[in-house]
């Protein structure tokens, strides 16, 4: 797999993702059991459901993913919010498969990736919306990060709809 600090950065992503996590529970434990009705649910106008977070995350776990390919810092090619697919349980249940099949390949990028350019800077200047002028590392931990504040989100969402 690589080096030790290689190793660390897949055990965050995958406790954020599908494991164990200290701050609670897992993005994946957390939609095990959400219907697409609660998938669906806005509480109001201002709060995205749970299937857009869902749809977000994928695309951000992508865009890092593109990054570690050697492609430039970007918005998501599907955008910031995309419009989810969840609108009935084969809908919900291609949504959450989507999610796993783009960690999976983060995953691969990250396990291969140089460690030794885990230090270089992503894009030229700082820009806090798309997550450039951090250094690869900081990238991926970053989004070690969006997975949780977001399954903070589910949480919370998942409570309102029940």
């Amino acid at each position: 797999m690589g080096s030790a600090r290689t190793s660390r950065l897949i055990g965050e992503l995958h406790r954020a993702f599908d494991g164990d996590a200290w701050h609670g529970p897992s993005v994946m434990i957390l939609l095990a059991d959400v219907t697409p009705a609660q998938a669906e649910h806005r509480p109001s106008a201002a709060v995205h459901s749970i299937a857009e977070i869902t749809a977000h995350m994928t695309s951000w776990v992508i865009e890092v993913t593109r990054r570690l390919s050697g492609h430039p810092a970007a918005d998501p090619a599907d955008g910031d919010w995309p419009v989810p697919s969840s609108s009935n349980e084969t809908g919900w249940a291609a949504m959450r498969l989507a999610m796993t099949a783009a960690m999976a390949r983060l995953t691969e990028a990250v396990a291969g990736f140089p460690e030794s350019r885990l230090d270089e800077v992503v894009g030229d200047e700082r820009d806090r919306s798309l997550g450039s002028g951090v250094t690869y590392g900081q990238t991926v931990h970053g989004l070690v990060q969006h997975l949780a504040y977001h399954g903070g989100q589910i949480a919370l969402l998942k409570k309102l709809t029940r």
